[in-house]
């Protein structure tokens, strides 16, 4: 299995895109969230991918993050969603507008993508709803280095605590103040949570 592809950019256009690994030229496809985040042609990249075998092909797929192929892992797992379904589904919605598709049951939203009807649809939803609560929020990327903010690191704790991933980050984002540590992220999230709950 190839999980990660470093060289140079040699080509991108939608969805192809082709890396330049010591001489060896990997012709990969990708999602156009993937395709925002690329650097210019002739730069270094980094892609984490998954490998789809086929009787007539072996097809490789590249993302920027790796919350992006977490998620497209999850979606091929997905009754009736294959390959290109799910590069369509992460084309038109990021990571963040899928989980909170799935968590809000908007079968409205999921409908917009091409290719997904109402039926597959409530199946995503019904499927997804507990797969993608382990894709961590703002997950690792190797463009750029981004370091962890304390929010990151309060719904964190805050899964480890047996919360749900997307009420974390919700109580995280409602309750933030600027310059607040990961502690006070923390009790004022908790606070807010076991106020819901009451």
């Amino acid at each position: 299995m190839i999980g990660q592809v470093h060289g140079k950019l040699v080509y991108k256009q939608p969805p192809q895109l082709l890396v330049d690994v010591a001489g060896i030229g990997y012709e990969l496809e990708a999602p156009m969230t993937a395709f925002y985040n690329l650097p210019e042609i002739g730069s270094e990249v980094y892609l984490h991918t998954h490998v789809v075998v086929r009787d007539d092909a072996h097809l490789l797929y590249g993302f920027t993050e790796q919350r992006q192929r977490d998620v497209f892992r999850s979606l091929l797992k997905v009754n009736g969603v294959g390959p290109r379904v799910a590069l369509a589904i992460l084309s038109g919605l990021t990571v963040e507008d899928l989980v909170a598709c799935v968590s809000a049951a908007d079968v409205a939203m999921l409908t917009r993508v091409p290719g997904i009807g109402r039926k597959t649809a409530e199946r995503l939803i019904v499927d997804l709803r507990d797969r993608l609560d382990g894709i961590e929020e703002g997950g690792s990327s190797f463009v750029g280095t981004r370091s962890l903010t304390p929010e990151h690191d309060a719904v964190s704790a805050l899964v480890a605590l047996g919360y749900r991933q997307t009420d974390a980050a919700r109580a995280i984002r409602s309750t933030a103040s600027d310059g607040a540590g990961v502690e006070e992220l923390i009790r004022a999230a908790l606070a807010s949570l076991s106020g819901a709950r009451t």
